[in-house]
């Protein structure tokens, strides 16, 4: 079962379709939102969401704009979300300025601390970088993405040691994952995969 508190209008579903498409993308793409919207799924069991339908827009649009090494994917992606909510959800009695914000807290991935964040912001990031704590296959087939996206961007050297320096920032956080629920289960596994991609 994936994580769907909302039905959206078909017109909102294929432009978001063709946000994800565009440009094409080896790691950013409609794939990932669905593995975050499974995460979110294992929250609905578990925990639970105060916010669903909100969670479910910022899943749905948190990286609807990306353009590898650009600096406001996120912040393009909050006011595409933004219009999306504007246009095609008007009377849904949507949150858009926490759906915004949610989208804007994904530029600090690895610079927050679980005291900055409220408890289900900190459980929509972690869905997000659940990621890191994927079984080995899945978090390298993740690291390719990630490097084939930046391939025409940022040279080769340049990309590598700005990679290591996120990947090693990562590791020394004390917390990779900011809520209980991600902390207990990925903590460990996603140390794992830092390290072995560190001692490459």
């Amino acid at each position: 079962m994936q994580f769907a508190p909302l039905t959206l209008p078909p017109a909102q579903w294929q432009a978001l379709q063709q946000a994800y498409s565009t440009p094409p993308r080896a790691y950013h793409h409609f794939g990932h939102v669905q593995a975050v919207l499974q995460h979110c799924q294992q929250v609905a069991e578990g925990p639970g969401w105060e916010h669903p339908r909100e969670i479910y827009l910022a899943a749905l649009y948190h990286d609807a704009v990306y353009e590898a090494g650009r600096k406001d994917n996120e912040a393009r992606s909050a006011q595409l979300a933004a219009q999306a909510i504007d246009q095609h959800l008007p009377d849904a009695g949507i949150d858009r300025e926490r759906v915004t914000r949610l989208i804007l807290l994904t530029a600090q991935h690895g610079a927050l601390g679980s005291d900055e964040v409220d408890a289900e912001a900190a459980l929509f990031l972690d869905a997000d970088m659940a990621i890191l704590g994927a079984p080995a296959e899945v978090f390298d087939a993740y690291d390719r993405g990630v490097a084939e996206e930046y391939a025409g961007v940022a040279p080769g050297l340049l990309y590598r040691a700005g990679r290591r320096r996120f990947l090693q920032a990562l590791l020394r956080q004390p917390r990779i994952f900011l809520s209980p629920f991600f902390h207990e289960r990925l903590d460990a596994p996603a140390r794992a995969n830092l390290r072995r991609r560190l001692s490459r």
